[in-house]
């Protein structure tokens, strides 16, 4: 007889947004954990000096529930102690056993923690309820986003112990311990639940708004594959439409054919409706020829960006969650139609090397041009900028010219049906270019670049070498690429 198998939060809140997103977890081969943000440091370890705990019981991956208890119930304190009930396991962060009860210590790998969050931490605070332990406070510590690190760490001023819950904007909310209590739910019927639908040959697909919200969910083309294979011009593909689902059910399934009555009327929806009328391709031709007259002055050196994320802020001057540029790309374009390239590959604290480097290699370039630049190098200079204001004055004016070539694609300047309502410099460069891929390249996303860093930098890499020119043809490719897009919006912008 098959054995109850055991799950975790993480399963738990997968079951809660879809039955499916479970089934399909389950069986998906377990990848190495890359996390966005770096973590050199330990971080419980960390908040464990915060609260000033010298001596306690470290949990270890394979503890039963019973080890973990037996200490707890002899008045020590448990750092990563594992608990179970009802094949729920749990990791609680930090704990210890009052005389009134249990004090429990969430660590929160971010600035603010928010109660959007909750079903994770009244779940962890359910387990050890129906272990039969009394909840006396629960706590978060959480990295102080005003922290600025000097030539130390200093973890006093790296972390707050928290009792309330935060809004986007930083301001205090709801009361931590209220707000779980009162929003913990017994949990024993999902738990069965997710014990059938576990051994379950499949499950069923339900399209609802989970499945795009905030961001397209892993398994939608594996749920839906149906849709990967509608035409480039499906209605399917018409952004920030809430009716096309609708509208794909009434027979109207071309782009062509929208409802303009339920079009929320964007500037994107507008270029994609014309350019399935227009047999694929739409160039609002004089507002393109304007844009560029206006913002693109040779010579043009086009420029991209490669950074990292640290959790815990390694060098002096950095915040938490603040970035280390490593790498850069510029290709420059002369009136001429003549092009150089220029690129830089650091490793460490590389930030006033890298500075150096960009300023001299951008020289005396009249636009720079980067690929949604608002929103990722510009704020990058500026932030550099800060940290190193005796360069202020070369990196804002590096700012200054700084043009976004996004922006006619994002103004419905231009739109191409096999685009397929996406707008990322590696889909435009599938549309626009037949002879470059980044499929050619060993590394083919920003994630995967950053990854193949951190080896390097971490001196884990044997083939640094190898690494380094990997590097610099993703970073490259980008640049490259927006050259080949210039020169296409050029061309038909000049068209009659």
């Amino acid at each position: 007889m098959e054995t109850d198998r055991s799950f975790h939060i993480s399963d738990v809140k997968k079951m809660m947004r879809c039955p499916k997103f479970f089934w399909n977890a389950l069986r998906e081969e377990a990848q190495p954990f890359q996390p966005f943000a770096r973590l050199d440091e330990a971080v419980t370890e960390l908040a464990c000096r915060k609260l000033g705990i010298e001596e306690y019981f470290l949990g270890q991956k394979n503890d039963t529930s019973e080890v973990t208890q037996e200490k707890l119930d002899a008045g020590q304190w448990i750092v990563k102690g594992r608990f179970e009930y009802q094949h729920l396991r749990i990791k609680l962060p930090i704990v210890h056993k009052t005389e009134e009860g249990l004090d429990v210590f969430f660590v929160f790998v971010g600035n603010y923690p928010k109660d959007d969050d909750v079903l994770y931490y009244s779940s962890n605070i359910w387990v050890m309820k129906k272990l039969g332990y009394d909840i006396h406070d629960i706590k978060i510590i959480h990295l102080n986003g005003n922290y600025v690190r000097e030539d130390e760490l200093d973890v006093n001023e790296l972390f707050i112990v928290s009792d309330t819950f935060y809004n986007d904007k930083g301001r205090v909310t709801k009361p931590i311990f209220e707000h779980v209590m009162s929003r913990m739910v017994d949990l024993s019927e999902t738990l069965e639940y997710m014990q059938e639908v576990a051994v379950s040959e499949d499950v069923p697909s339900i399209r609802t708004k989970k499945c795009v919200r905030r961001t397209k969910c892993p398994y939608y083309d594996t749920c839906f594959p149906n849709e990967k294979q509608e035409d480039d011009d499906s209605i399917l593909t018409l952004v920030s439409s809430q009716y096309k689902y609708d509208m794909a059910k009434e027979g109207l399934t071309k782009l062509k054919d929208a409802d303009l009555e339920r079009v929320e009327g964007t500037r994107q929806q507008f270029a994609q409706i014309m350019a399935s009328r227009n047999g694929g391709l739409y160039v609002d031709r004089l507002p393109l020829k304007m844009w560029l007259d206006e913002n693109i002055k040779f010579p043009v050196a086009f420029i991209d960006f490669e950074w990292d994320t640290y959790a815990v802020p390694p060098y002096k001057g950095l915040k938490p969650f603040s970035v280390v540029c490593f790498e850069y790309s510029i290709h420059i374009l002369k009136e001429d139609g003549s092009l150089t390239h220029h690129d830089f590959i650091g490793t460490q604290d590389c930030r006033e090397e890298f500075i150096e480097n960009l300023i001299h290699d951008i020289g005396s370039a009249g636009s720079v041009v980067a690929f949604n630049a608002d929103g990722a190098e510009k704020i990058r200079l500026k932030e550099l900028a800060d940290q190193f204001p005796n360069y202020r004055k070369g990196l804002d004016r590096i700012c200054d010219a700084m043009v976004d070539l996004a922006m006619p694609f994002q103004l419905g300047m231009v739109y191409d049906v096999r685009m397929r309502g996406l707008y990322s410099l590696k889909v435009l460069l599938s549309v626009f270019s037949e002879s470059l891929s980044y499929q050619d390249l060993s590394i083919h996303h920003g994630m995967d670049a950053v990854y193949s860093w951190r080896m390097m930098d971490k001196k884990q890499a044997d083939n640094e070498e190898e690494l380094k020119q990997r590097l610099s043809e993703y970073c490259g490719m980008d640049t490259y690429s927006m050259v080949v897009l210039y020169k296409w919006l050029i061309s038909h912008a000049q068209e009659d």
